[in-house]
């Protein structure tokens, strides 16, 4: 009967909140470390709370995990978001739970493959809370200092960036990315006799054009095969960027006399490779752009599933278009 009794019962609730308060004082609000410098806590994009916390620990930031749950569930902290934070060993439980919930010093930035410089500097700005003068700048000035490094060079990867970084340092981050990915295929591209740009401008296209990874190489065979015979490239990518943001988008499908375009990038009116990249490609691209399919196709589509389809003659090619465009032919 005395198990079942109120008091009993409020006796052993009031013991249970004694024993959790003291394990929470003695592990978390314990005296911490003096004179630490800060260090740099890393919370990644898929990171859950719980090994937030396991990191919390091993990092030797926090004594007790469980007491740490009890200091975030009284100060009604939540989930943390991803990104990088600035805390020490100095601080207490409760500062390191108030630290992570503000927002971070670091912010994690995913940029995709094949965007254009534009795209990107988009991306930037809604990460790292550019203004539209600091985003312009970044496209016009940041991103231009040099004639081969207006495009192609800013590497899709994903990113921890400071958000107090400056946007010329930001661009500097993307090309030295690209200058540590793209060195093995330099050395390639130099035994093979082809210039780095070259290469990127290709690569460029490729990302572009392609349906899908396994096609790249294919989709390379042709554009080099078509560049050793002379014939204009004719490819849809290069006048998405001479036409640029037009209101449906970067890389909306062509119009009507989208082709007419009068630009050094619209390849179905001159020979040759564009001026400079027309994106900024993976490296699966760049590895097709130097190991192409050896193929005797000269053209090629890609059908509403985007199944790859080439030809050897322009005759064959009208036939495919008929065969699978002809909803959607430009």
């Amino acid at each position: 009967m005395l198990l079942k009794s109120p008091k009993f019962i409020t006796f052993i609730i009031f013991l249970f909140v004694i024993i959790v308060a003291a394990i929470w004082y003695l592990s978390a609000s314990a005296a911490p470390q003096e004179n630490v410098e800060s260090e740099r806590f890393i919370i990644g994009l898929n990171t859950k709370l719980s090994e937030a916390i396991a990191d919390l620990k091993s990092g030797g930031f926090i004594k007790s995990p469980l007491a740490f749950k009890i200091t975030l569930a009284l100060t009604k902290a939540g989930d943390f978001k991803p990104g990088g934070y600035k805390i020490s060993k100095s601080m207490n439980a409760w500062t390191i739970a108030q630290t992570l919930k503000t927002e971070p010093y670091m912010k994690w930035v995913i940029i995709p493959e094949g965007y254009r410089k534009e795209q990107i500097a988009e991306i930037l700005a809604r990460n790292l809370d550019w203004s539209e003068e600091i985003t312009a700048k970044w496209i016009e000035k940041d991103t231009a200092q040099k004639a081969d490094y207006v495009e192609g060079v800013y590497f899709p990867d994903t990113y921890l960036i400071p958000v107090d970084e400056s946007p010329s340092d930001v661009a500097a981050r993307l090309i030295a990315k690209f200058n540590e990915k793209f060195t093995p295929y330099l050395i390639e591209a130099a035994k093979q006799n082809i210039r780095w740009l070259t290469l990127l401008k290709i690569a460029s296209i490729i990302e572009r054009e392609t349906g899908s990874k396994e096609d790249m190489p294919l989709i390379s065979g042709i554009i080099w095969n078509r560049l050793l015979k002379n014939i204009k490239l004719d490819i849809d990518a290069t006048v998405q960027y001479a036409r640029g943001n037009a209101g449906g988008g970067f890389w909306a499908p062509l119009k009507p006399g989208d082709t007419k375009i009068d630009s050094p990038f619209n390849t179905y009116l001159h020979s040759g490779l564009p001026p400079h990249p027309i994106s900024n490609p993976g490296l699966s691209a760049i590895d097709a752009a130097l190991h192409p399919t050896k193929t005797d196709c000269l053209y090629y589509l890609h059908d509403s599933s985007k199944q790859i389809h080439c030809t050897k003659t322009y005759k064959e090619h009208k036939t495919n278009i008929e065969i699978y465009l002809k909803n959607n032919s430009i």
